[in-house]
């Protein structure tokens, strides 16, 4: 009995260390091959506005992946949001929403300007695609990118929407959200 309650006990064991790797590889995650999660951005995925002496970058769009959306994932929606900017409002830097559920990311540079992988909202600065940090001198900015998968058609939403507004849109939407920070300041 003790033996054949050892080896029981061996393989559930056994089995549960088999599990866990897969489980944690299926994970709904969003990354960058650009830079890790809490990282300074690179000073070329800064914003590139020539009127505003923050804006220090080239306006290259980081490249960004994901992996392992939940179930039924029809659609994506991206923002990017930078909270400590324009204090109390912080500042939306990216809205992109009605990202089709067979798209798993974005090469560096392609989301500079609109592109047909999705529907482009209005940032803070009126703009449809990405448009990267233009920090003032002082502390950090926190630019936190959140992704989140839906059960909407990638045509569900009219292209022009704020932030607020895909928020308010994708209330009992959102399957599951992930998210990655960059982080930057004026050099």
């Amino acid at each position: 009995m003790f033996l054949r309650g050892s080896i029981l006990a061996g393989a559930v064991a056994f089995a549960a260390l088999s599990v866990t790797p897969a489980s944690a590889d299926g994970v709904f995650t969003l990354s960058s091959p650009s830079f890790k999660d809490g990282e300074r951005l690179a000073t070329k995925f800064a914003g590139n506005a020539k009127g505003n002496p923050n804006c220090v970058g080239e306006n290259i769009s980081p490249a960004l992946n994901w992996s392992n959306p939940p179930a039924g994932t029809k659609s994506f929606a991206l923002l990017m949001f930078d909270p400590e900017g324009r204090p109390p409002g912080g500042v939306s830097h990216w809205v992109a929403y009605g990202i089709p559920a067979d798209v798993t990311g974005f090469a560096e540079g392609e989301v500079s300007k609109e592109s047909k992988k999705y529907v482009g909202g209005a940032s803070l600065m009126k703009l449809p695609h990405y448009f990267g940090p233009c920090t003032p001198p002082g502390p950090i900015h926190h630019y936190t990118l959140t992704l989140m998968a839906t059960d909407l058609e990638p045509t569900a939403l009219a292209a022009g929407l704020t932030r607020d507004q895909v928020i308010k849109a994708l209330e009992g939407h959102v399957k599951q959200a992930t998210g990655l920070i960059g982080t930057f300041s004026k050099p």
